[in-house]
């Protein structure tokens, strides 16, 4: 059962819901919860944190964030990202929710931004935010080559964006409908180039929104990423077969993927990011293709009973 930690007057009158799925990773939601409670000119806001079965409870310091907002902690069984994040806007009251990962930090005028761009926009229900990496370490500097290159390629004449990271993605409650439910829970990883391969089927990509910044701050060591990116590629090969079958292109060319490996080398000379960050980022693009390749290749070979 959801444990409500505060409530600050009408709860009806929330503009937007935060909603941060937590796995065993309190340290990092510590600081994004830091990042949310100073935030100027922002809506009015709940966030509620889904304890995807953790081994350990919500420790008191993420529960003092009480103090500064409307804190919601759900605890449920192990289930999957997917799950939690469902689970999470079932708890959630605003018009507008907001997914954020737990080792995300929000720009003090994020919200103000993003309140603003869904103001104006009445006519677009979903809303990508812009990402940054943390070029604190090289795993960090590699990730924000990874997100200003592939965001800027992504990017449409009209504003839209032909990309969708739940490390900062919006999407209007009239838009999710009845069902309170995006994600697709039997994707454990890769649920959200799903749920874009669902949005471009329907023509709805979403709008970019370049002035709301969230900082996708890794907190793991380049090995702990190898051995997490070995795992997530097997796991994104079951999501990416299901995509495939609807006939819908996420995956780039070749011919792209050489222009964005350009694209990456030139981004790379900016000081703040440096040519290691271009040689981390494509060893562990390489890595995940390999494992992606191993799992089309098993999975064919199975079904012609080799």
């Amino acid at each position: 059962m959801p444990t409500v930690e505060s409530a600050f007057g009408d709860e009806s009158l929330l503009e937007l819901s935060i909603v941060v799925a937590a796995y065993n990773d309190w340290l990092a939601l510590e600081s994004c919860l830091g990042s949310i409670a100073p935030q100027a000119n922002g809506p009015r806001f709940e966030v509620v944190v889904i304890d995807d079965g953790s081994d350990i409870t919500a420790p008191e310091r993420i529960r003092q964030w009480a103090r500064h907002f409307p804190l919601t902690i759900v605890e449920q069984s192990h289930a999957g990202i997917s799950a939690a994040r469902n689970r999470g806007i079932r708890a959630s009251k605003g018009a507008v929710v907001l997914f954020v990962d737990a080792d995300c930090r929000l720009d003090p005028n994020c919200l103000a931004a993003l309140r603003s761009t869904i103001a104006r926009f009445p006519q677009h229900n979903c809303f990508q935010l812009r990402l940054t990496g943390s070029c604190s370490s090289v795993v960090g500097r590699a990730e924000e080559l990874r997100l200003v290159t592939f965001q800027e390629h992504a990017l449409q004449p009209d504003g839209r964006i032909r990309y969708l990271n739940t490390a900062g993605f919006a999407m209007r409650r009239k838009r999710i409908g009845r069902e309170a439910g995006v994600f697709d829970e039997a994707a454990l990883r890769g649920e959200d180039t799903l749920l874009l391969a669902n949005l471009i089927e329907g023509d709805t990509l979403p709008l970019f929104v370049p002035e709301a910044i969230v900082e996708h701050a890794i907190p793991l060591s380049l090995m702990e990423c190898l051995r997490k990116d070995i795992r997530t590629a097997y796991l994104e090969g079951r999501t990416y077969e299901r995509i495939a079958s609807t006939g819908v292109r996420i995956r780039v060319t070749q011919r792209e993927r050489l222009r964005l490996l350009l694209s990456m080398w030139r981004t790379a000379n900016r000081p703040s990011i440096g040519r290691t960050a271009w040689f981390v980022l494509v060893g562990r693009q390489a890595l995940q293709r390999m494992i992606s390749f191993g799992y089309n290749f098993l999975r064919v070979g199975s079904e012609r009973g080799l």
